[in-house]
């Protein structure tokens, strides 16, 4: 039951990995965690002037439309005090939809798969980490095929 969604954690200010037990706290509440990567440390991307991020990808299934989950965690995203100042900016926690299924979406709000799911190394270790059969549905190469072509 309910549909397998990939979350990418991120954050590099503050106690980052208390922000994300707290974030598996708020989700368990409302979906399954089924399955969470290890939580690694990588370089800044696209602002690279800054801290390293800890990034963790949890597999969950829920049964939220994309547009739902997306008010939830930013819900999430807010409550455990993020605030959004410059993008790709430092930030206390970030919460991601990797990939939803084998969904294609783009909306003014959301994108799925991610925009920067095949260019971003610490977002496919994490989805390779979770799920490493899913897919692609429109490069139809499963998340360890693109991270090989990456490195």
């Amino acid at each position: 039951m309910g549909n397998r969604v990939v979350l990418l954690l991120g954050g590099n200010v503050g106690d980052v990995a208390k922000k994300f037990s707290d974030v598996k706290q708020e989700l368990q509440s409302l979906m399954s965690i089924v399955n969470k990567s290890k939580i690694i440390t990588t370089p800044a991307w696209g602002n690279t002037n800054q801290a390293d991020f800890l990034n963790q990808a949890l597999l969950i299934k829920t049964d939220l439309s994309p547009d739902s989950l997306l008010k939830v965690i930013l819900n999430i995203e807010l409550k455990l005090g993020r605030v959004r100042q410059e993008k790709w900016g430092p930030r206390t926690i970030d919460i991601d939809i990797l990939v939803y299924e084998d969904i294609v979406l783009e909306t003014e709000h959301l994108t799925i798969p991610h925009k920067y799911l095949d260019q971003r190394e610490f977002s496919l270790l994490g989805l390779v980490g979770v799920w490493s059969d899913w897919e692609h549905p429109t490069l139809h190469k499963t998340a360890i095929q693109l991270l090989e072509e990456l490195k």
